[in-house]
């Protein structure tokens, strides 16, 4: 992306192609019945594809287009992500210790809870790294769930650097988008416990989600990869 581009539609545009891993529909788009196939539309009541096709010819391109510019914003951003880890992985890399005032200054390291800062270095940024391009990539081979709290942290990371984005370039994205978003991507995480600022100390859900244990798989099902577990 171009930073000295005001306008990033067409680009935005282009990558929402390359997001293959999640539909248009799970990011907020209703379906036209007559897009769907039979056993779609046995899914929903006679009212609702009623409503869904009397939605207007404008209407439906502008929903079309803005789901298209989020898509196309995720993947974009997946790829500043990472980006600007390996920015911050090379100013830690420089560093004979790390303070939180350091991590205060990143780009990305600054995103993540601020209680464990003095643990973000330069070996834990790298299995970050590794981390975030497993979420990254999941936007294009097919959405799998966080399988470890570090994933799910990725994830809140991508869409900090997603508003960023949206904020810099007036985006015109769908309303309510984010919380949108993290209800497809976080369904069911915890990993907001370890922003909470509880003066008392933390509470037992910030406990159970220790930092030793966020690049620890979830369950048997779940994948991490070997270098982040190392």
């Amino acid at each position: 992306m171009s930073a000295d581009d005001d306008d990033i539609t067409d680009e935005l545009l282009a990558d929402a192609g390359k997001l293959t891993g999640l539909s248009l529909e799970l990011l907020g788009l209703d379906p036209h019945p007559d897009d769907m196939t039979p056993e779609q539309r046995l899914q929903f009541d006679p009212e609702d594809l009623a409503e869904m096709a009397a939605v207007p010819p404008e209407a439906r391109q502008k929903a079309v287009s803005r789901t298209l510019l989020l898509a196309g914003l995720l993947w974009n951003s997946s790829g500043v992500l990472l980006d600007q880890l390996f920015r911050d992985l090379g100013t830690l890399s420089g560093l004979d210790a790390v303070t939180p005032s350091d991590i205060a200054g990143s780009s990305v390291l600054s995103s993540l809870p601020p209680r464990f800062a003095s643990s973000y270095d330069a070996q834990f940024t790298q299995k970050f790294i590794v981390v975030t391009s497993d979420v990254a990539a999941s936007l294009g081979r097919g959405w799998t769930a966080p399988g470890c709290i570090a994933a799910e942290l990725a994830v809140r990371c991508l869409l900090d650097q997603a508003e960023i984005t949206e904020d810099i370039y007036e985006v015109d994205l769908p309303e309510d988008w984010r919380a949108l978003v993290e209800e497809v991507l976080l369904e069911d995480a915890e990993s907001l416990a370890l922003y909470s600022d509880d003066s008392d100390g933390p509470d037992d859900d910030v406990v159970s989600l220790g930092f030793e244990r966020w690049f620890t798989p979830f369950g048997p099902g779940d994948v991490v990869p070997a270098y982040a577990r190392s």
